[in-house]
């Protein structure tokens, strides 16, 4: 299957994901809590890329092909966990996403929020 962002959805990963597992039975080993672990496992591989780096090692780390291809391929292994887990949980990966998404704007208020990389809990307390 050769796809991209403009062409594939997230049913037809969810389903890749799906059958990939199912070939390999590996369903027996997809509990909740090992999921959540290999999830944290591969962010963890993720940020082994930019552990004692500058800002310049990562921009040049971002500008070589080969490093981006493994850093693109260890957010892959994330989004396969996440895929994943929402698939196993019965979750709708997009319309959790939006509404998490709402949830997030009405905790970061532009007016609040802009510029400003602070926790929501945070801004609330500069509010009072």
């Amino acid at each position: 299957m050769n796809t991209t962002d403009q062409t594939c959805t997230i049913a037809q990963l969810k389903e890749q994901i799906r059958n990939f597992v199912k070939e390999r039975d590996w369903e027996q080993f997809h509990t909740p809590k090992d999921l959540a672990i290999g999830l944290s496992v591969e962010a963890a591989e993720l940020l082994e890329h930019f552990r004692f780096q500058s800002e310049a090692d990562i921009a040049a780390r971002l500008k070589d092909e080969a490093s981006l291809k493994d850093i693109g391929h260890e957010l892959a292994d994330i989004l396969y966990f996440v895929l994943l887990m929402s698939d196993r949980f019965g979750l709708d990966t997009a319309s959790t996403f939006e509404e998490k998404l709402k949830i997030s704007a009405a905790r970061y208020p532009i007016a609040e929020a802009r510029g400003k990389n602070l926790k929501y809990t945070e801004l609330e307390q500069e509010r009072e």
